[in-house]
């Protein structure tokens, strides 16, 4: 199974104060830390206008940023909004990312969940998904053929001739892409599309369960075409993560800041996204023993390797992303990255033999 660190540049306003540039370091220093604890993936995450959640204008500008930082960890973006951005530009970034990085780039896609940062760019909401379903496919197109020519309700694009998208990147005939699902819609789309899938944090494991389900099944319906994605059939599910020696010091640690991070996410600021990924957390309230029970991975070392082994088991994963709110502070945050690095991950990436003679 493989481990990456799902990175929001998220800022805590108690202690990196406004106009919370401070974030940015910080972010930086947890990345760098990740590539040399071993993680598989460092995922950043684009959002817009508010410094209740993630502060990251530009993923590809990051990204970049941070190829030139790391060795080793794959660098990703969980997600790119496409509603709010050009297939060509996505697709010109993606190659030159890749390129820049030396292969260690993934594509993560999405179409927005925060209605406050399509109203800043004058984009329509509820339209999100119909705009990501034309943008798909033209974005596929560009990658396999380097030209495109299409006139669209949403795009009207011409790259052809004696034009092609440059640059190509390394990975070919791309990058990994993965498509964020959180309704039927969304993972069938993944799925008929060939994209890898996101799911969410906040929704419980039954339900990961019967939408890992769902877009196998959608597997079936991947054109040829569209089968050579590195990340087809890879389901990666977000966890909220906090480990600590004991259960007890894990829940002192981390039950204020989680709850405080579920309280904004019930909020008006995220569209009703509760609702949406989950009508158990959406429409009812939960405390912190029982979001231990089938969402967050908090607790010692054991506790979250069975939760993990549990996970597994129902949704068939291949990867978990790892994901934290700013408010239990940097050093907290570090060690538990350092603890699931140490404690947890080899679990994981032993060989079935050398698990069985153990």
């Amino acid at each position: 199974m493989e481990f990456g660190i799902l990175f929001t540049s998220h800022p805590n306003t108690e202690a990196e104060p406004y106009p919370h540039r401070d974030v940015h370091a910080r972010v930086t220093r947890q990345v760098v830390r990740a590539d040399e604890l071993g993680y598989d993936y460092a995922w950043v995450a684009e959002h817009h206008f508010s410094a209740e959640y993630g502060i990251m204008p530009d993923v590809f500008v990051y990204a970049a940023y941070l190829a030139a930082l790391t060795k080793r960890i794959k660098l990703g973006t969980a997600v790119v909004t496409l509603p709010l951005a050009s297939p060509l530009r996505v697709a010109e970034n993606t190659a030159f990312v890749d390129i820049l990085s030396n292969g260690r780039f993934a594509l993560g896609l999405g179409s927005g969940y925060r209605k406050y940062e399509f109203d800043g760019f004058g984009a329509d909401f509820e339209a999100r998904r119909d705009v990501q379903e034309e943008a798909l496919p033209l974005l596929m197109e560009l990658f396999h053929n380097k030209r495109v020519d299409h006139h669209g309700d949403h795009f009207n694009v011409k790259v052809d001739g004696a034009y092609e998208l440059f640059p190509h990147p390394l990975q070919e005939p791309h990058p990994p892409i993965f498509l964020a699902g959180a309704t039927d819609r969304s993972i069938g789309v993944a799925a008929r599309m060939g994209f890898g899938l996101f799911l969410s944090s906040w929704t419980p494991f039954a339900e990961l369960e019967r939408q890992a389900a769902h877009y196998r099944k959608g597997l079936e319906e991947t054109p040829d075409a569209l089968r050579a994605n590195p990340a087809r059939g890879h389901v990666d599910v977000a966890r909220w993560v906090y480990v600590a020696e004991t259960d007890a010091k894990a829940k002192r640690d981390s039950e204020a800041g989680i709850m405080r991070n579920l309280a904004h996410f019930g909020s008006g600021h995220t569209s009703g996204y509760l609702g949406t990924v989950s009508q158990d957390v959406g429409a009812k309230s939960r405390d912190y023993d029982s979001l231990t029970r089938d969402i967050i991975l908090h607790g010692s070392p054991t506790t979250v390797i069975a939760k993990i082994e549990e996970l597994h088991a129902m949704a068939g994963n291949a990867s978990v992303m790892l994901h934290f709110p700013p408010w239990y502070g940097a050093e907290k945050a570090l060690a538990s990255l350092e603890l699931f690095a140490g404690e947890v991950i080899p679990k994981f990436k032993e060989s079935p033999r050398a698990a069985k003679r153990a």
